[in-house]
């Protein structure tokens, strides 16, 4: 009975969330839909981190390498092939092979985790500073021109699949951000929930029981990570159509670091607290820059602090913890309350 409930509310949601993401061009202006679409784009972004770290045990501070490759991978594919579809599908490829190669050596290399965090980083220094010094003509692939430190403009942005006449109006571009949000959280919950998730979680717990069970840590590891690098690549697609436009700055550390903040924020080891993070830190970001009173880096500081000491969890597991406990208290009132009693018959009455 519990299963159907729990089932049926998880439809419900499913349901709800497909609604709001019809409905939202109705009631959002031109420029709040382009908002939202990015963020859309980037929680997209944060589902990969929070996958390969909160569930898989493997924390990655160059998450966004893969979403950078898969930035300059759409852009390029792109402007050569004049077509999205095309662009799409590499820039989930190639970040999948790229962390296929690190995270082979990686594991198989047995690298402890601290050392998995430094290199990571050490790759999206490396990636930053690479496409940092790509600005001669000479530096091209095809017809895209790489363009250092100006990155690349005016790329097309998505188009209807295999028909580049067709690109996609912004309400479109916000049906498909937003769906491939909800695919990627639903994709991920219904991996986690089939064998091998549980094998996933199960090494995260403990290597050496599993590995004892018959499992290889080293490969499910690997697997956990390439798909990471796979979710990164498609955000990076997303981002990339969003603004028409990619930098080096994509692989720049502060967005490595905002990355991990989301889901430090929203809730280590679920799905749902790093896009309830990234949306809240995207809009506070947002919120700042059209002022210039405070500053951004600042005040994320300040709010990284708080949640560290105040809510150590995250926000979305402390108020799961609260409505289970709310729950089970009224649970409790209720089987203490005393039964009522029967109204007792007058005198006389037959």
């Amino acid at each position: 009975m519990a299963n159907r409930l729990a089932l049926s509310a998880q439809a419900a949601a499913v349901v709800v969330a497909i609604a709001v993401i019809m409905a939202a061009p109705s009631y959002l202006e031109i420029f709040s839909l382009m908002q939202v679409t990015l963020f859309a784009a980037m929680a997209v972004l944060s589902l990969s981190l929070a996958f390969i770290w909160g569930l898989g045990g493997i924390l990655s501070f160059g998450q966004s390498a893969f979403f950078g490759l898969g930035a300059y991978t759409y852009a390029i594919a792109a402007i050569n092939f004049q077509d999205s579809t095309q662009g799409i599908m590499l820039a989930i490829l190639v970040p999948s092979i790229f962390s296929a190669i690190l995270g082979y050596f990686i594991f198989y290399g047995r690298i402890s985790d601290v050392y998995l965090g430094v290199i990571t980083l050490t790759v999206t220094l490396i990636l930053f500073n690479v496409v940092n010094s790509t600005s001669g003509d000479e530096y091209r692939i095809g017809d895209a021109m790489i363009g250092g430190f100006n990155g690349i403009p005016a790329v097309p942005t998505f188009n209807m699949p295999f028909d580049p006449t067709s690109p996609l109006s912004p309400e479109a571009a916000w049906w498909a951000t937003a769906g491939t949000l909800l695919f990627v959280y639903l994709a991920l919950r219904l991996l986690l929930a089939s064998p091998f998730g549980r094998v996933i979680v199960a090494v995260r717990e403990n290597e050496t029981r599993a590995s004892l069970l018959g499992y290889d840590p080293r490969l499910v590891k690997l697997m956990t990570f390439i798909i990471g690098g796979a979710v990164a690549g498609l955000a990076g697609a997303l981002y990339v159509n969003w603004g028409a436009f990619v930098g080096p700055t994509i692989f720049s550390l502060s967005l490595s670091a905002e990355i991990i903040i989301w889901i430090t924020i929203g809730g280590l080891g679920t799905l749902l607290g790093p896009l309830v993070g990234c949306v809240l830190i995207e809009y506070i970001v947002a919120s700042i820059g059209s002022q210039q009173t405070l500053n951004s880096n600042l005040v994320l500081g300040a709010v990284l602090l708080v949640f560290v000491l105040l809510l150590p969890r995250g926000l979305v597991p402390t108020i799961r913890d609260i409505l289970l406990r709310l729950i089970s208290l009224r649970t409790r009132v209720r089987q203490s309350a005393p039964a009522p009693t029967a109204n007792p018959q007058p005198a006389g009455a037959d």
